[in-house]
Formats: C-alpha cells, structure tokens, sequence
C-alpha cells in the first residue's frame, strides 16, 4: 500500500512487553524434566541430515552450526511443536553478519509466502461473516478495481475459492520486492502492472478452474477483496482478525515496518553471506508476500488450526470451515496451505522466500505436532530440509525421512551436454559441468550449487534437496531443456543457452 499502515496500539504495547517472556525457555514444562527437554534438542542440534543420500556412502549426522556455515546462514529460528503445545524455541547465529547481533527467539524475519495462509484465514473468516462468498464471481464483489475480462474469463468462474487454491488461471508466480528508498506502487498499480510497480499486470491466461498454477496474483486479489470487504487497509485488518486473536504480538503485514519492529528485525543475506544494503526488500503485495513474524508467533496458527480441527475453540474460524482449507482442491493445495492425506493425520504447510529470507511451516492434525523454521538467507530452504530430516527423526514424524538412491557413473562428455542455462519459473536456472560432476543452481532454491547424480538415462537426482531432474532432447540429440521433480509436481524448464 502507499501509505505505511502501523501496527494497533495493543500490538505496539506487546511488542516489548512479550519479548522477554518469549524468549526465556517457557517451553520446559512441569511435565518434560529440563535435562530430558534439552537432550532432545540436542540431539535435534547435531542429528542433520540431507533428505537424499548416495546408497554406500557413509552414514554420518551434521551439527547444526556446522551446517550454517556450510550453506552460509547467519540465523535460525526454530519453535518445535509437540503434544499440542510449543515444546521449545531456540535461535541460533547471527541476525546481520555485519554487527554480530545474535538472533533471538523473538528475532523477526520476513515469512514471504508464510503469508499466504494467514491471508486465506483473513479471507475465510469474512466468508463466515457473510461478507465474502467463497464460490460467488469475484467481480461482485470487487469495487476498485475488476479482473479484466478475456475468453478465458469466460470460460469459468472466478472466485475466491480459486484464487485461495491457485486455480483460477491468473499471472504472476511471485513479486521481487523493493529497496528501502524506493517508491512503493499502491495495490491497484501491482495489479495493473503500472509503475512504480516492477511486476507484471496480474491478469487471466488460462481458463479458471482447468489447472492448478501458484499465483502471487491471485494473493493479490484476495488483498483487494479483503480490504473492500473489510472496510479496513489489509494489514490493519489481518492485526484484528488474525495476528491479535492468536496473540501473535510479534508479527506484522505493516509496510515499511514499524521503528520498534524494525530494530528487533534479522536482515537478509545473499548467498555469500553478506547483509543486503538496506537490510532487505519491501513487499507492499502484502496477502503474498508482506508478513514479518517469528516462529514462536506463526506456531500459533498451526495450533489454532490443530484446535479447530480437533473439534476445539477456534479463535478464527469454524471446525467446518478449517476442515474446507485442509481439503485439497486442484494440486496439492486447500485454501491457503499444502495439504497431503497421510491417513492418520494430515499435513499443512507453506514455504516462504523474499531476497534473502527463506522459512518453513509445517503441521500435523490430530497429533498435536508441528514446526516453523526461519532463516535469513537465500541458502536458508536446504538448511530447512536438514533440520526437518533431525525432527522427524527425533520426534517419529511419518514424513521427511532419509531416502538412500543409487547412483551411477557419468561422463564428462555427457555433462557438457547436459550444461547450459535454463529458464524454470520464468528465473534463470543454470547446469554447470565440472568433469565428471554436475551440478545444478537457481536462486528458487537458493545461491549454492546442488549436485547431480545420475539415475538413469537423463534422469539426475539431488541429495541437497529431495528433487531430481530429467533432461529431454531434441530430434537432433540436444538438450531442450528438463522437468523439475519436487513432490508431486513437475516443473518444465527451457533451455536458454
């Protein structure tokens, strides 16, 4: 938005006064003895893992701070989630490399795409008050400002449910930020792609509800339908609905951020280590992109979602209406999270990414179990990954645990081939070929090159990341470029040079 919106009085007021008591280990509760607590997370701190391992290579555990320095992240932020309660919260590391100051529990870092999910509890809770429709055109209920139509407009409906699932067939993956100093666009100038704005017009190219393709955008409209909805800017509006109801005195969508926010703020860090000037970007796409939180804060929207499934006092919405987001519709996608049926739980989760900001939330229903991990680098994603191999090691979850894959002999004429520049996501991605090793790097996942290994074929594997990719030629032999597995999903990539 143009005009930077402060955080309420009551949050301002809680700022300092929550800081000291999360910070403190409350988590040791009368019922986990301190020394049986701290050997649990110790065993979390020095039991890091790849997702991925070579089959016959030494099994060997990382420590934590060996792994920081090893992907160049100057802070992590943890709030681990058990038995239904936050079971602990560490941070580790610096929050700028160029002061030393040490990050704290109620360090904030920018939570990128983290905010998508609290918008969509924003959005739903209007749904509940009657003053949104779920399933009803989203031109009704938009003043300001209307989706421009086309025939893939006509080809379905456009709503809020789509848009909440990334299925509505509208543009712009993600938003790149601006430098402190720089003019802010308003909302209507980021949907209409105008300057100062530097993204492109947010607009429908594929027919709604034909496909499922994320969609900063489609956030972005969500942002306009909840700030005319709601008679209020979005970020006052999420601080009432949301933030405040949970008590999450640490977060904020405000843009830029508040003096006394911003003093408790980490910076972001480039792939080298090194401080952005300025601190970091600012992202007035708010519903997308422009929350700061901590982990112990954003802990509380898994376990309100935990509550409200469970049958239990929801602070923000219904039973039934949390059972809607939970329920996957295109892709592996609800309303606001991913979702995957793991049969005796479900799982919910986001990532986030800004310049320089990388975290990590995740949640189980009906086991009371859950985490948020921050960081503040664009390395920060393999780290996450790591740290999630530890967790669910030490804690029994069913997911995130080390896969050994075979892997077999290359050839550095293969690899020459094989490297180029690529195009994935409409961001440059690169294969770079040292010999007899190959490597792989887009700033998607971070500054730091991953290694290939070879399955089979054209088919290459990464242990940094638990993704692979298989190359697919030409007529002639050549390259034309790869699919990128992560998941379920299958990303395409073309080659550039």
């Amino acid at each position: 938005m143009k005009n930077p919106a402060l955080l309420s009085c009551t949050a301002l007021l809680l700022w300092s006064l929550c800081a000291a008591a999360q910070s403190a280990p409350a988590s040791m509760s009368a019922a986990t003895p301190a020394s049986a607590l701290q050997a649990r997370i110790s065993r979390v701190e020095q039991g890091l893992s790849t997702r991925i391992v070579v089959k016959g290579s030494p099994e060997r555990k990382m420590a934590l701070e060996e792994r920081m320095a090893f992907h160049r992240v100057p802070a992590v932020s943890i709030a681990l989630i058990d038995q239904g309660r936050i079971a602990w919260a560490r941070a580790y590391g610096v929050a700028d490399a160029a002061n030393q100051r040490p990050a704290t529990p109620t360090t904030l870092f920018q939570a990128g795409s983290i905010s998508k999910p609290l918008s969509a509890l924003g959005a739903l809770r209007l749904v509940e008050q009657g003053r949104l429709s779920l399933d009803a055109d989203a031109n009704d209920q938009l003043a300001s400002w209307k989706i421009p139509q086309n025939a893939f407009t006509r080809a379905g409906t456009i709503n809020l449910r789509r848009l909440l699932n990334h299925s509505a067939g509208v543009t712009v993956h993600g938003y790149n930020g601006y430098a402190p100093g720089q003019p802010l666009p308003t909302l209507l100038q980021v949907l209409d792609g105008i300057a100062p704005a530097n993204s492109e017009p947010v607009r429908v190219d594929i027919a709604p509800g034909s496909a499922w393709r994320y969609s900063g955008g489609g956030y972005s409209i969500v942002q306009l339908m909840v700030a005319e909805a709601s008679g209020q800017p979005f970020e006052r509006y999420l601080d009432t609905a949301v933030l405040q109801p949970l008590g999450m005195t640490h977060s904020t969508y405000a843009v830029p951020l508040p003096e006394g926010a911003a003093s408790q703020a980490a910076s972001a860090h480039d792939g080298a280590g090194q401080a952005l000037a300025g601190r970091w970007r600012l992202y007035p796409e708010s519903a997308a992109a422009g929350l700061w939180s901590t982990p112990s804060d954003l802990a509380q929207v898994i376990l309100e979602v935990q509550r409200a499934e469970a049958g239990g006092p929801g602070r923000i919405l219904s039973r039934d209406m949390v059972s809607t987001m939970l329920t996957r519709g295109l892709g592996e996608y609800g309303l606001g999270f991913f979702v995957e049926d793991l049969g005796d739980r479900t799982s919910f989760s986001h990532s986030g990414g800004t310049e320089g900001f990388r975290s990590q939330l995740y949640g189980y229903t009906r086991s009371g179990q859950g985490v948020v991990v921050m960081t503040n680098s664009i390395n920060g994603a393999a780290l996450i990954d790591e740290i999630l191999c530890s967790i669910a090691a030490e804690y029994g979850w069913p997911e995130f645990q080390v896969v050994e894959k075979t892997a077999i002999p290359t050839d550095a004429a293969t690899n020459r081939l094989l490297a180029g520049d690529y195009r994935l996501l409409d961001q440059p991605a690169h294969v770079v070929a040292e010999g007899q090793r190959l490597y792989f790097q887009s700033d998607l996942f971070g500054a730091g090159r991953m290694e290939l290994f070879r399955e089979s074929g054209d088919s290459f594997f990464m242990t940094a990341q638990d993704m692979s990719i298989r190359f697919g030629r030409n007529d002639d032999g050549t390259i034309a470029g790869f699919d990128l597995i992560r998941g379920a999903g299958t990303y395409a990539a073309h080659r550039t040079h």
